[in-house]
């Protein structure tokens, strides 16, 4: 008789290999629970009602810009900041909000004030990096009216905004 050479089971390759696959899934799984349970969603919007009557008058504010006829041309170059109205010059001269909105991070989102100049340009300045994909609005400080657009930043032409 013939003498072979088997090696015992926890020596060879196929076993661990069997048994390294459903370890990890159960490892993979219990990090995923884990970071689903302990993370929030910044998206997602708890009084849906409440949003939907804001939208209305969101959508009037709109309408509001478009009646007045408000063309500006706003151009933003390492931070500095200034708008350029073409048609419906607000006649008081006061400061307008202008806020940047991330459209997938909240947390990124910062609103400045923009304040005329003798030239009739509105000036401001922000620190915080702009680069991305961004939902830029432009209001007064009485939010009697609002010209919303998507941008893409950085650029280097003047950003058209009519409502």
């Amino acid at each position: 008789m013939e003498k072979s050479d088997v090696k015992p089971w926890y020596k060879q390759f196929w076993p661990w290999f069997l048994i390294a696959i459903p370890t990890s899934s159960f490892i993979m799984g219990y990090f995923i629970v884990k970071f689903a349970t302990n993370t929030q969603d910044s998206l997602v919007i708890d009084d849906y009602y409440k949003e939907g009557k804001a939208y209305n008058v969101n959508h009037q504010k709109v309408e509001n810009a478009r009646r007045l006829r408000i063309m500006t041309d706003l151009s933003i170059n390492d931070g500095q900041i200034a708008l350029e109205f073409h048609s419906g010059i607000p006649q008081e001269g006061n400061a307008l909000k202008l806020s940047f909105y991330h459209v997938t991070l909240a947390e990124r989102d910062v609103s400045l004030l923009l304040t005329r100049d003798a030239n009739g340009i509105y000036r401001g300045f922000v620190e915080q990096d702009l680069q991305g994909k961004w939902r830029v609005t432009l209001s007064p400080m009485d939010d009697s009216w609002k010209v919303q657009q998507e941008i893409g930043l950085p650029r280097a032409d003047k950003i058209r905004f009519v409502p």
